[in-house]
């Protein structure tokens, strides 16, 4: 593997520059398909040689979803599987251990294909929010009714998050870790749109005041090299910013015009963009110069010097790649690499 920043010996772009963190040109979400834990590090690792990251293989079963594997992180709060999904519980039983299991597998298979590597590591996590929203008490209702089980979450979440980096300093000397804080369902939080164990009713829309200082405290365990990902409509650009996200992960394709100016915003204050560009499932995928046309669209919308953009995107695929086939996940990630590169090379 290359090491930090430039351009490595796969001719792949440029890095960019981020609050004092070098990101590479292209990255992955999270998720792949299949169960192969060195399989998996091993495709990942060759094809981002500038910016790997730690991948999830959800089809193991729970655990190894992106919420089993975050409960599995957090200090002195458990879960378990129930029919209706993750609640909380006293102690740590079979899915607990199943996701500590399965993450340790994981950064086995990270740490043997990483060896010598120097640069950014991304780390995926889910953030304060989407987690409260997606994990029950005990009396089966979303920790999102109770604010006090909101903070302790948030809590918990921090020290776990804290022990997890360290962990991976620790297994990958070398590595800048990049932790990315996954909130699909932050938007649903803050309109107020996450429905009720029944069904019948929605939860109360979170103050944005208290979603972003809770973000801004998970995000300060790894403060300068945190990016927040969320594949959903209507990202809160500004609100992220403000909580200190390095970096803002999204699918490029759900942008409209009305999120310009803080888009703008966003890069003149130094945000990297997380460019989502390619489909999470199996599509088929044109040639890397086609891929990134949207974004230098945008660019000259927004009126920004082209020579920045390639400084200032990382591409991406839109979402994870669970749902794909082994072959078009390969691809799919082969292409960002491409398409990075096309980016830089042609800017205009």
């Amino acid at each position: 593997m290359s090491g930090t920043g430039g351009t490595d010996n796969t001719g792949e772009a440029e890095s960019g520059r981020t609050g004092g963190t070098v990101f590479g040109a292209a990255t992955g979400i999270g998720s792949m398909p299949g169960g192969d834990a060195r399989e998996t590090a091993k495709a990942v690792t060759g094809t981002f040689e500038d910016f790997p990251y730690l991948a999830e293989l959800p089809a193991r079963g729970p655990g190894a979803d992106m919420i089993g594997r975050t409960t599995g992180m957090l200090a002195e709060v458990y879960a378990r599987v129930e029919p209706s999904g993750w609640r909380i519980s006293d102690r740590p039983g079979r899915d607990t251990k199943r996701a500590w299991s399965w993450l340790g597998e994981d950064l086995d298979a990270l740490e043997e294909y990483t060896q010598g590597y120097e640069g950014p590591l991304k780390i995926q996590a889910v953030g304060p929010w989407t987690l409260a929203a997606a994990l029950e008490l005990r009396n089966g209702e979303s920790a999102l009714s109770d604010p006090g089980a909101c903070r302790d979450l948030t809590g918990s979440l921090v020290e776990g998050l804290t022990g997890h980096l360290a962990e991976v300093r620790r297994r990958v000397p070398g590595a800048v870790p990049v932790l990315q804080l996954d909130e699909p369902s932050l938007t649903a939080v803050l309109l107020g749109r996450v429905k009720s164990a029944s069904g019948y009713r929605v939860h109360r829309a979170v103050d944005r005041q208290v979603a972003e200082d809770a973000l801004r405290e998970v995000m300060a365990v790894n403060a300068g090299s945190t990016i927040v990902h969320s594949c959903a409509p209507d990202v809160p650009f500004a609100l992220l910013r403000r909580a200190g996200a390095a970096g803002i992960s999204f699918d490029f394709a759900l942008l409209t015009e009305r999120d310009d100016d803080t888009i703008g915003e966003a890069v003149e204050a130094g945000t990297k963009l997380f460019a989502g560009i390619v489909p999470g499932t199996d599509s088929p995928l044109s040639d890397p110069a086609g891929s990134v046309m949207g974004v230098r669209t945008l660019w000259r919308r927004l009126g920004l010097t082209p020579g920045t953009l390639s400084e200032s995107v990382v591409l991406t695929p839109s979402c994870g790649l669970a749902g794909a086939s082994p072959a078009y996940a390969r691809a799919a990630l082969a292409h960002c690499v491409r398409a990075a590169r096309s980016l830089a090379d042609n800017p205009e």
